[in-house]
């Protein structure tokens, strides 16, 4: 199920700028929403641990969250409706931040579950299991949507709606899943008391597990170089290479066929590497992706297969795609479970996903100046230099640990 909510929202930013006519800065801050709401874990982080019932808390988020999107089903099927600053604008843009909110609610709950199921060797294998399922039904709907979208622009206008009930209907899935651990609860404390002490929790495993540290510095440029890069790399589909839905589906579809072929191999290996070497191979994927954007913009040679236009050194942006999408649907979900114990995995993955969020205050909106200001190929490569960054931290902390542990 999630799955297919996926798959509707991997065309997202491509419906707003080419359907809903919505500016380059307002497409930064749909993307933006998605990984701005992780800065919310400074408080949600601590209540996560004082909460009872899990499994109603995580019910009234899906409806609090996925119901809005109903709202969609009254939005007009035009294009002069949404000409210019458009209302339905700001009211698609309100929608997807009060979706996205659940997130920091959503992801580390599932993550203790999981955690607390599931013994450490076979973590990442089983998981790697349940994320192939989920990207097979994403590419179909993918597919199908952007074939659907070429045929009536506005189809996300009953799309969506669908999506939200599917989306509810998957988190109460979720919350049938048990936790055999009992969870200690924390004694009651004011409010801003237990802000504070959610955010000395957070401060402490940061301050005190110096792996995990340099772990999050070397995903702070690689996710730096990627929020920069997305909403970039959708102007780029529509203005750069005047692609249509169908186009875009089949680039996000071919790379996602071969994720899935890919995965039970990463899902082994990452069982049996650090983390950190991991992300060497996760970075350096996405770097490749990125040199490989920039040079169609340089080489812009493509031919025609129906409606798809198919651009040869778009073929070299898929396979190494494939593998950043394989690698990072695991490194990004687990990797900090990796760093702690079963009863830390909640504080650590908040620390990750709070960081996530710090990141997505300045990365998207940066992207966006640096294109208007540069062009598509100077941001591409400015991505490219964080990513090389991200890739020696996490090359050097492995190696400090190698020689303290020998």
């Amino acid at each position: 199920m999630e799955g297919f909510i996926l798959g509707v929202l991997a065309l997202n930013e491509f419906v707003f700028i080419k359907s809903l006519k919505g500016t380059s800065y307002m497409l930064s801050f749909l993307f933006q929403f998605s990984v701005l709401v992780f800065v919310f874990l400074l408080f949600f982080n601590e209540f996560l641990r004082r909460v009872r019932n899990t499994r109603k808390l995580l019910r009234i988020t899906a409806l609090i969250t996925r119901l809005p999107l109903l709202l969609l089903a009254f939005f007009p099927r035009s294009a002069h409706a949404m000409e210019g600053t458009s209302i339905y604008h700001y009211i698609f843009l309100l929608i997807f931040l009060i979706y996205f909110l659940s997130q920091p609610i959503i992801y580390p709950v599932i993550n203790i579950f999981l955690k607390n199921n599931y013994r450490h060797e076979h973590f990442s294998k089983l998981y790697s299991v349940s994320t192939t399922a989920n990207k097979i039904v994403m590419l179909l709907v993918t597919f199908l949507y952007g074939w659907l979208l070429d045929m009536d622009n506005y189809a996300f206008v009953y799309v969506f709606p669908f999506t939200g009930m599917l989306g509810i209907i998957s988190i109460f899935f979720l919350s049938g899943i048990q936790i055999k651990q009992e969870i200690t609860l924390a004694p009651k404390e004011k409010f801003w008391v237990s802000i504070r002490t959610s955010m000395k929790r957070m401060q402490g495993v940061l301050k005190n597990d110096k792996p995990f540290r340099q772990f999050e510095l070397g995903f702070g440029y690689y996710g730096f170089a990627f929020m920069s890069t997305v909403s970039v790399m959708y102007i780029f589909f529509d203005k750069g290479l005047a692609l249509n839905y169908s186009s875009v589906a089949f680039y996000r579809n071919a790379y996602n066929i071969i994720a899935i072929l890919l995965l039970p191999m990463f899902g082994r290996l990452m069982a049996r590497i650090d983390p950190r070497r991991f992300a060497v191979l996760t970075f350096a994927s996405i770097l490749l992706y990125l040199i490989f954007l920039a040079l169609t913009a340089v080489f812009p040679y493509y031919f025609e297969i129906g409606n798809l236009r198919i651009y040869y050194m778009l073929i070299l942006f898929i396979l190494s795609h494939s593998i950043f999408a394989a690698t990072m649907a695991l490194l990004w979900n687990i990797g900090s479970a990796y760093f702690c114990k079963n009863k830390d995995v909640g504080d650590y993955q908040s620390v990750h996903l709070f960081l996530t969020g710090v990141r997505g205050i300045f990365a998207p909106i940066l992207g966006i100046i640096f294109y208007e200001w540069l062009g598509f190929i100077p941001t591409f490569l400015i991505g490219a230099l964080a990513i090389l960054a991200g890739i020696v931290v996490m090359q050097r902390s492995y190696k400090k640990d190698r020689v303290l542990q020998t």
